[in-house]
């Protein structure tokens, strides 16, 4: 094997350890989450008793019904058992970015700097779209 195919399998077996740590991470945070929201451990944003009614909303009427305002406001009560739900999701969605990151350390290591920008871009791709900057306000 040589020093390249090395670092890609060294690359991917990183990138696959960090996302089984997230992933595990991210789902304990969303069991947690949900058993703090469902046994009141945690005051949530919108009480459970009103979830059926809102759940069937359209956005926009739900985000006025909960004083919510589009994008990450929900981030203003992560203190709350609901959003905490929502901060296990973000985590979760963001995972990759830190795979994708230790990823293009080792290609760039390894000297297969377009894969390793390639990557770079991805990451800029996911925290371009999470950042909200794209929606039509």
């Amino acid at each position: 094997m040589t020093d390249n195919e090395q670092g890609r399998r060294e690359a991917a077996l990183l990138y696959a350890r960090i996302l089984a740590w997230g992933t595990r991470v991210g789902l304990a945070m969303l069991v947690l989450s949900f058993l703090a929201y469902a046994f009141g451990l945690v005051a949530p944003h919108v009480p459970i008793e009103e979830v059926p009614k809102l759940w069937s909303s359209p956005a926009p009427a739900y985000l006025q019904a909960t004083g919510l305002q589009p994008g990450w406001d929900w981030a203003r009560f992560v203190h709350r058992a609901d959003m905490l739900s929502l901060a296990a999701i973000a985590f979760l969605a963001s995972c990759s970015i830190a795979c994708l990151a230790a990823a293009a350390r080792i290609f760039f290591r390894i000297g297969e700097r377009p894969v390793a920008v390639i990557c770079l871009a991805e990451i800029a791709v996911l925290a371009l779209a999470a950042s909200g900057l794209l929606v039509a306000h």
